[in-house]
């Protein structure tokens, strides 16, 4: 009974695609005192970016939870698009994991 338990504790939890108001309020725990500007969701609801004045700020699933990183608006801004995905080069994280396909993405640069 306890070896099923312990099985089952480690299934991951199904987790639903992201939409704006839950993006902005997972981003709101990371980084309380950020004002978000702006947000492009993942077309697959597995990832958004999210400009915070000189910042960006990156959302994506990792397994069953939500991870978020930063990094510069001129770096996230700056990447390059291939093959409809934004590569996104973020230390620590793998780069399959930082290459989302953003719904509208025309980033501003200023």
């Amino acid at each position: 009974m306890i070896v099923a338990l312990v099985a089952a504790a480690r299934l991951s939890r199904p987790t639903p695609p992201l939409d704006e108001a839950r993006a902005r309020a997972l981003l709101a725990d990371d980084y309380p005192d950020a004002q978000v500007d702006r947000v492009w969701l993942a077309a697959d609801g597995a990832a958004a970016l999210a400009r915070s004045g000189a910042r960006a700020l990156y959302l994506f699933r990792l397994g069953d939870a939500w991870v978020a990183r930063d990094l510069a608006w001129t770096d996230a801004a700056a990447a390059p698009v291939r093959d409809g995905r934004l590569h996104l080069r973020l230390p620590g994280v793998s780069p399959r994991l930082a290459r989302p396909a953003l719904a509208g993405w025309t980033p501003e640069t200023t």
